[in-house]
């Protein structure tokens, strides 16, 4: 599968949901893609090609990044972390607030679920104002991991997600889209 067919699936199967959570926001839906089990088994070996053979575990940012994660860790045979909203892990977290478009945040991680060290790939379906990934990735190397890059399912123009993580790792998005 080529990068091109799989952002023609995210194109395809992506729905949109216009004024959700809230007016004035357009929701991407990857749900539809999740239930196409062709599609997606696709569109998670091209989410995760460039990086191939240079992580030992994939970060999956909760919720619909658990899906993406635990499909590139069963192809590519390797472990999965859980990057979760606050208060929903149990025992001792590292905690990381942040700002996205439409309000605060603040994201989870339990530590030592790995040797310091571990090469970890950062996956979510959509990038828009990076904040989100940026937590993620700040929790991952307080955490002692070595973050490899950020794979996406849709990046949204404008809104300055790519340019506030490339300038610290490579990110890859399988289809743009306006914001």
């Amino acid at each position: 599968m080529t990068v091109t067919d799989a952002s023609a699936l995210v194109d395809r199967l992506v729905a949109v949901v216009p004024d959700f959570p809230k007016p004035g926001i357009l929701f991407r839906d990857v749900t539809p893609l999740f239930s196409d089990s062709d599609a997606f088994a696709q569109v998670t070996a091209a989410l995760s090609e460039p990086f191939d053979g240079a992580f030992a575990a994939v970060a999956g940012i909760e919720a619909r990044g658990f899906a993406l994660a635990g499909g590139i860790a069963i192809e590519q045979g390797v472990g999965v972390l859980t990057v979760r909203k606050a208060g929903k892990l149990p025992g001792e977290v590292l905690s990381e607030s942040y700002s996205l478009e439409y309000g605060e945040a603040t994201l989870e991680l339990r530590p030592a679920q790995l040797p310091a060290g571990t090469a970890v790939l950062v996956v979510d379906d959509v990038l828009a104002t990076g904040g989100t990934a940026e937590a993620t990735v700040t929790l991952l190397e307080r955490a002692g991991y070595e973050v490899v890059g950020v794979a996406v399912l849709l990046e949204l123009e404008g809104l300055g997600g790519r340019d506030r993580l490339a300038s610290r790792l490579p990110v890859h998005a399988l289809a743009t889209a306006p914001a």
